[in-house]
């Protein structure tokens, strides 16, 4: 059986001030009329449905997602006590799965990404899952750059592995970290690197596999938790398992280390929400290159992002290149060439305490 494993977690401090402690961005209606975790869900829910969706978040925002997704169980929501990166996060989920189902297969999605046309994303997750529950492989789906992009790590394509429907899936020849410009041009050029998009198709069972050669420590400390599953003991289990694990990301830690690792070619329209710039690649512009949301009025202005989520209206006279944001409590305003260090901001409203009520 397929299901559809969201990674929710995170604070989203990079969309500050609209995404705060409590509520943050995958609860908030960054680009539809739906929360980007609504959108996740709703974006898969013709090959999995609701039942067999599990959310991975913040114990936290627990109860807020229960209340944004009302038709979904409790039980499909794992609660995080704090967050320990991508690998145990992915791993938690695969643990629970494989105590309840021994065949499941897990379609692993950020609630964070901006996917176009969703008919062919179920194309793609098919195919992958129709290889991992046939072989004991594990699935990435890579996305054909469209630009020479510093902030996203790639995935260099080898040979064909294997074609079902129409669709190749390739090995992995190395994964790349984040590159400088000219090696992000060289790779956009070259035309066998693909952006990584942290999306997943494997089994359980094949990913635990992959954890216990790769991590041994974190298997066995996933297993010892697996024995308390559904017992007085889980919740305490639980806080010991992420107490001790080690914190890492999925992709460091099981897919540049295994050996069976291939990547699906994605011909999409893709994007991760990080930043209030990726607004720009996903809103359209006006004549003067901006982009707004909400009411505003920007005159003499040119290459700005405006966002009003707030009473009254952004006005603007004679600027350029700048991001505004503005909630009911909290007006952001910063160059374009600064959004990548907004965490610098909040780290200095962190340092005094009557600023905290605004994080």
């Amino acid at each position: 059986m397929i299901y559809t494993v969201i990674i929710a977690g995170g604070k989203g401090e990079r969309f500050w001030p609209f995404s705060t402690k409590e509520k943050p961005k995958q609860l908030l209606h960054v680009y539809s009329d739906h929360s980007m975790l609504q959108d996740t869900i709703e974006r898969v829910v013709d090959l999995v449905p609701l039942k067999q969706t599990l959310i991975v978040t913040g114990e936290g925002i627990k109860s807020q997602i229960l209340e944004h997704i009302p038709f979904l169980k409790e039980e499909n929501i794992l609660a995080e006590p704090f967050g320990k990166n991508t690998c145990l996060a992915v791993a938690f989920a695969a643990t629970h799965l494989l105590k309840s189902d021994p065949n499941a297969t897990m379609v692993v999605l950020s609630a964070d990404h901006f996917i176009q046309p969703k008919e062919r994303l179920l194309e793609l997750l098919r195919c992958g899952a129709t290889i991992a529950e046939r072989d004991d492989v594990l699935i990435t789906i890579g996305i054909n750059p469209t630009r020479p992009e510093t902030a996203y790590g790639y995935i260099e394509q080898g040979e064909i592995y294997d074609t079902f429907d129409g669709i190749s899936t390739f090995v992995v020849k190395q994964f790349k970290e984040k590159p400088s410009r000219p090696l992000a041009q060289q790779y956009y050029v070259g035309r066998s690197h693909l952006w990584n998009s942290g999306m997943f198709i494997w089994t359980a069972k094949s990913f635990l596999k992959a954890v216990s050669q790769c991590r041994p420590q974190m298997y066995a400390q996933l297993m010892e938790y697996q024995t308390r599953i559904g017992t007085p003991e889980e919740t305490d289990a639980r806080l010991k398992l992420f107490e001790e694990a080690e914190s890492i990301s999925v992709d460091v830690a099981i897919l540049e280390a295994a050996a069976n690792v291939l990547v699906i070619k994605g011909d999409l329209i893709w994007d991760d929400i990080g930043s209030w710039l990726a607004l720009e690649r996903i809103n359209a512009k006006d004549k003067d290159n901006n982009v707004t949301i909400g009411e505003t009025l920007l005159h003499d202005s040119y290459e700005i992002t405006a966002v009003n989520a707030g009473e009254g209206i952004i006005a603007t006279l004679g600027i350029s290149d700048l991001v505004i944001v503005k909630t009911d409590r909290v007006v952001l305003v910063a160059h374009k060439t600064k959004v990548a260090e907004i965490k610098s901001l909040l780290a200095r409203l962190k340092e005094d305490e009557k600023f905290e009520q605004y994080l």
